[in-house]
This record gives C-alpha cells, structure tokens and sequence, in this order.
C-alpha cells in the first residue's frame, strides 16, 4: 500500500473518528492499520488485538485494519464484537503489545472510528498526528504477519462480575442502548444476584430505541420508565462502546458521574485510606469535598479519558472519574474506564447499604448548577479567549485553578470555562450554593465572555 492522507478532521485529540464513506474509508482503515502497526514495530511490539463494535461498518474497517497490521509483520489478534474495554482487557490479558478498537463510540450510526492503546497507555495527541503523518509519506514498516481469532467475551464477563461481593438483593434495571455492551451486560447480569430487567440488549448499529449517551437526558428517559413503572431500586446505562455509564436512581432521578464517583470513592477510601481520587476540572465541588472528608486526597484534573489514565498512572490513583461517565478503577481492576465494570462496583456500593440509592443521593449536598454549556468559537480564537480571561482574573487576585482552562472558586460556588480539545466551542459550567449565587456565577462568566467579544451561551 502506497502513502494515504487522512482527512484531518478525523484527527481528534484522543481518537480517531469519522462520517462512514465521507472523511473514513475502508482504504483509510487499512492506512489506518498500516500505519499504527508501524509504530508499534517500532516500540518492539509483534502482537496487536483488535476488536470492533456493533456499528454496521465495523466488520469491514476491522479486517482493513487488520490487513494493515499484518502488512507490517505483526499478529492481530481477534477478539470479535465487544465494547471497547473488552478490548482493554484483552491487550491486558492475552497479553499484547498494543490494541485498536473500531468504534464510533456514543456518535450517531454513520459514524466509526479508532480508539487505540500502545502498551498499557493511552494513544493520543501528538501520538495521534504522528500516525497521520506515517500514512501521509507512506513510510510504513515492512513484514509478513497473521491474524488469529482469540474471543474473549467469556473471560471478560467472568472477569467483571469477580469483585461482586453480594448483599441484599435488588432489582435493577439495565439500558445497553442496542450499542456494543449489550451481549456482556446480559451475560454478566446472569452471574449476579438480585432481579435484573434489560433493555435494548441487543447490538443493532443503527440505535432504534434512541442515542446510545447516558450524559443526555432525552436518552435516558426509557430507563426512567422503566424503573418508576417496574418498581426498580435504580437504573444504569450505557454508551455506544461501554466505556461510560450513566444512572438514575429508584425515582428515576439521574445521578451524574461525580455523584456516582462519592459513591464509588467511599469503599474504595475504606479500603485504602488517604488514597488519591481524581476527577475532571468540570466535577462538582461537592465530590472534592466528600473525598477530603472521606480522608482521601482529591485532585482535579484536566478532562479527557486519554489525559485521566495518564495521570492515575502517574499518581497510582486507584479511582478517577469525569461528568461524562468515564470511571477508571485501578482498585481491584487495570486502570482503564469501563461502564459495566462500574456498574458492578455501584451494584455491589448499593447492595450493602441499609439506604436505598434515593436516599444516600438526597444525603449528598445538592448545590445547584447549569448542565455543561458548549458554544461555538472558532479554533483558534476558543484559547486566546480563555487565556485572556485566565489573565483578567489573575490580574484580579481571583482564587482559581488553571490545570485545564480556569476554574473560579469564590463564596458563591464556582464558574469553569474551557477550550474543547475535539470541537470548534468553548465549554461552560456555574455551581452555587443557591439560585441567588448561580445567578451572580452566571453574571460574573457573562461579563468575561463579553468582555473578548464571545456571544454567551443561553443558561
């Protein structure tokens, strides 16, 4: 194969992603393949495993990738349809050097994409572009491969209902989102106690039932009914690939990712006392407090999964979490983000609490707060807006926290703004005390936004 350039927007900070036949074509896969296979010939790498999800471009972008694996004299080892921390696992388990999962993750069905690993990291950034450029000269390692099926759907469930430890029993209901979890979510609920309602179970890349984003509302309304009308103790969902998780509670209430991470962070900190807790810059207040009363040692960080796994294995966190969904354990587990891992874990928390999850999420704090705010800012205006507003505010004496953006703290609550690593938009986000102080949050972000001549989002 000769050299390919790539479509740049499939390019992403942490991924690569693309519209099917448009921007990503089974001729870039293989490229794709060729040329990710040649960085890991270069790290001394010879085994690959590949998995794909249930998007009905998959089957064809994985054998392409696979033919450019080979091509560079690597084995690809085929572990079939999964979600994307099966494939993580599997790198783990098998064991491999380096791993690619085709998925388009939680984005609509002509979508697909590339999430990848070299070693044990994650693949990103510069990594990335790099990758992009190989493709580009055609400068690809020469060789004489294999591929061979290696399914490992039956250790991946067995692996994730290990670390339940049982106690009374609940019922609870599942939503899979018809993406790529569905068999395993179905398979492990059959070796867990309690009484377990799935729903969209089955892999079906076009999403009939709905999106398959457990952050969006609209997506978990199906789940909501489900649990108010079959008297469910709560509810959990799941994205296109599995690496995130969504729940609502027994009143069809939906906890958030920082929520479930006060939760998950409580046996974790029993277990191991004074340990580091990490989570995106967008998380409450509340769970940095809760995890320094916890005895633990909080540490806000900058968002993105890629970014997260990098520093848990810099810090030996054993726990981090974003808003989005994406919980890592390294406690018990590899350090990776995995949605029905989670759900274990949150299963088990629940399970050996004498309060229902309704009432441990109404015992939490309850600030009020904006959802998470994205609006449009050119490239490359959407950081010298938020550097001139980091600069203002420092200028000002602000108490704030510049690890990804700026976070402003004063006795209100705090309001974030941030440049998107993946989109043309500027994200946002207000929490307060009380609605008084929201208002005052709002104001004060406003008045910056203004200030650099952005247009404000709508609250």
């Amino acid at each position: 194969m000769s050299s390919y350039t790539l479509d740049p927007t499939i390019l992403r900070e942490y991924d690569i992603r693309g519209v099917i036949d448009e921007t990503l074509t089974v001729e870039g896969a293989q490229a794709i393949g060729r040329a990710f296979g040649t960085m890991v010939v270069e790290k001394g790498g010879k085994t690959v495993c590949v998995g794909y999800d249930g998007r009905l471009s998959s089957p064809d972008l994985e054998a392409a990738v696979v033919d450019g694996l080979m091509a560079c004299g690597l084995t690809a080892v085929r572990i079939g349809l999964g979600p994307t921390p099966m494939l993580y696992f599997a790198v783990n388990i098998v064991p491999a050097d380096a791993g690619i999962m085709i998925s388009g993750s939680h984005n609509p069905p002509e979508y697909n994409g590339f999430k990848m690993m070299l070693g044990k990291a994650p693949f990103y950034g510069g990594d990335i572009q790099r990758l992009g450029e190989i493709a580009a000269n055609g400068a690809y390692a020469e060789g004489e491969g294999q591929s061979i099926d290696q399914p490992v759907h039956d250790k991946y469930v067995k692996r994730l209902a290990e670390d339940y430890s049982g106690g009374r029993p609940l019922k609870v209901a599942w939503d899979a989102g018809n993406g790529s979890a569905g068999d395993a979510m179905r398979d492990v609920c059959a070796l867990l106690p309690g009484e377990h309602i799935l729903i969209n179970e089955n892999i079906d890349g076009t999403f009939p039932a709905h999106h398959p984003d457990p952050t969006v509302p609209e997506c978990l309304e199906q789940l909501q009914d489900v649990v108010r009308t079959q008297g469910c103790d709560f509810g959990m969902a799941f994205d296109g690939d599995g690496d995130r998780i969504g729940a609502v509670d027994g009143q069809g209430r939906i906890l958030w990712g920082d929520q479930l991470m006060v939760l998950l962070a409580s046996d974790v900190l029993d277990a191991l006392p004074g340990a580091t807790i990490i989570a995106d810059v967008k998380a409450s207040q509340t769970l940095f407090d809760e995890v320094d009363r916890m005895g633990g040692n909080p540490l806000m960080w900058r968002t993105g999964h890629s970014l997260i796994k990098a520093k848990m294995a810099e810090t030996q966190a054993p726990l981090a979490g974003e808003m989005s969904g994406h919980i890592f354990f390294a406690d018990k587990y590899y350090g990776y983000d995995d949605g029905l891992y989670a759900a274990v874990r949150l299963l088990n928390h629940v399970s050996h609490q004498a309060n229902s999850l309704a009432e441990i999420r109404d015992s939490l704090p309850q600030p009020v707060n904006t959802p998470e705010l994205r609006f449009p800012c050119d490239d490359t205006r959407k950081f010298e807006v938020v550097d001139e507003v980091l600069e203002r505010m420092r200028s000002n004496g602000a108490n704030l926290s510049d690890v990804d953006g700026l976070r402003v703290k004063t006795d209100d609550g705090w309001w974030l703004l941030r440049a998107s690593n993946t989109q043309d938009v500027l994200v946002a986000r207000c929490e307060a005390n009380d609605d008084e102080g929201l208002e005052r949050l709002r104001n004060a972000l406003v008045t910056e936004l203004v200030e650099c001549g952005v247009e404000p989002p709508q609250f």
